[in-house]
């Protein structure tokens, strides 16, 4: 297994020095000592059942109480007032750990950095430490039935009620993880029908126990419901939980999209982990395995941690006042197909061995899905070649 940060440290990438810190040192002993104490074992049931889903949340409150839940956000709201650099080495260590997946993702990965820069002050006092706490757990309603990844075509709307003091929702949402448990739910809707694509969008924050939301769930390969439509038929959204200004949501999504695509929705943790225990895979079935995957083994090595240095030097920009912007679409891509690469391996390894049931098997059905979300690769691939590399738009005929 890799001792992080135990080794020399690499010294610069991008001209970015990526030297840790005595503190940051001091930091990732603190973290590992109290997750060798707390990570549960046996570890969890799936996330996506009811039960696992309750012991999940049991766990993240104790995260919470501990300080450990959200260590970048400021001590007001929970956290612990750590750098970036900070949270992606607590990354590190909750994966190597064996810490279980976060049923509180969707809020504390995706919505509050929207909250953070676009959120009121009353917003983020009432909304921010309970979803830290999984007191209140989110889901991301984006897609449509008829939208997929271009967000910009969701046809869901919002109409005006002046008399109660908000918004009534109307329209369709699917693909919304976790949504069968969910207390509250994030997405765009029209609240200006004319209007065309990205204009006439507002940021909504919906409580999902009202009248006017039927949540209907549906299962994944695997069997768990991890997935759930949600239908809105009037359902209100008062004025004060409209996240940036009405008809602007577009800007706020966008702040979104680069969190769940770049920097920390996938947080480089997670792949090291994974790659490391290939190699133990690997080491375990050397004698019977094809020679080959070595190859891929090795592979699977170098990625996790050319994503690790690389995600260590876009932490060190936006510390220093960048913004991800369209090159969050590259990390995206990168890290969806090495997760793939890597469940695949495994399963390759495991030969008639594999089962789609454990381990490995539904580590690799998720890793299915990691092209598709968070925007399609083929839509990451446009965006990069108009808005990175500049390249232009086909003509078409």
């Amino acid at each position: 297994m890799r001792a992080v940060g135990s080794a020399p440290f690499l010294r610069y990438v991008a001209g970015v020095d990526l030297r840790f810190s005595d503190a940051d040192r001091a930091f990732r002993d603190q973290a590992r000592a109290w997750l060798a104490e707390n990570v549960p074992s046996p570890a969890l049931p799936s996330g996506d059942t009811d039960e696992g889903f309750a012991a999940h949340r049991t766990f993240e409150k104790h995260l919470f109480d501990e300080g450990w839940a959200v260590v970048s956000w400021p001590e007001n709201y929970g956290g612990r007032g750590a750098s970036l650099t900070q949270w992606l080495i607590f990354e590190e260590e909750y994966w190597r750990a064996g810490g279980p997946s976060r049923v509180a993702q969707n809020g504390i990965f995706l919505l509050a950095p929207a909250l953070f820069h676009y959120g009121t002050d009353d917003q983020k006092e009432r909304l921010l430490a309970p979803m830290a706490r999984a007191d209140v757990v989110w889901a991301q309603a984006w897609s449509e039935p008829g939208a997929g990844s271009d967000l910009a075509a969701v046809k869901s709307w919002a109409e005006r009620d002046d008399e109660a003091g908000g918004w009534r929702l109307f329209g369709q949402k699917t693909w919304c993880t976790r949504a069968a448990w969910c207390d509250r739910v994030f997405g765009l809707f029209r609240t200006d029908r004319s209007a065309s694509r990205h204009a006439g969008l507002t940021y909504f924050m919906c409580d999902v126990h009202q009248p006017g939301v039927r949540i209907q769930p549906f299962a994944r390969l695997d069997g768990d419901m991890g997935f759930a439509e949600v239908f809105f038929d009037g359902a209100f959204v008062p004025d004060a939980d409209i996240l940036g200004d009405v008809g602007q949501g577009w800007s706020v999504a966008m702040a979104t999209t680069s969190s769940e695509r770049g920097l920390s929705l996938r947080s480089p943790g997670r792949f090291l982990a994974a790659a490391d225990r290939l190699a133990d895979l690997w080491r375990e079935r050397r004698n019977t395995a094809d020679p080959a995957l070595v190859h891929d083994v090795s592979s699977a090595l170098i990625d996790a941690a050319a994503y690790r240095w690389h995600t260590y030097a876009t932490a060190a920009r936006m510390a220093s006042g960048d913004a991800i912007g369209a090159e969050a679409s590259l990390s995206k891509l990168f890290w969806s197909q090495m997760d793939l690469h890597i469940t695949e391996t495994a399963m390759k390894l495991l030969g008639e061995d594999a089962d789609l049931d454990t381990g490995w098997g539904k580590a690799f059905q998720f890793a299915l899905a990691g092209p598709i979300y968070a925007g399609t690769n083929e839509i990451q691939r446009n965006i990069i070649g108009r808005r990175v590399l500049g390249l232009p738009r086909e003509k078409r005929r």
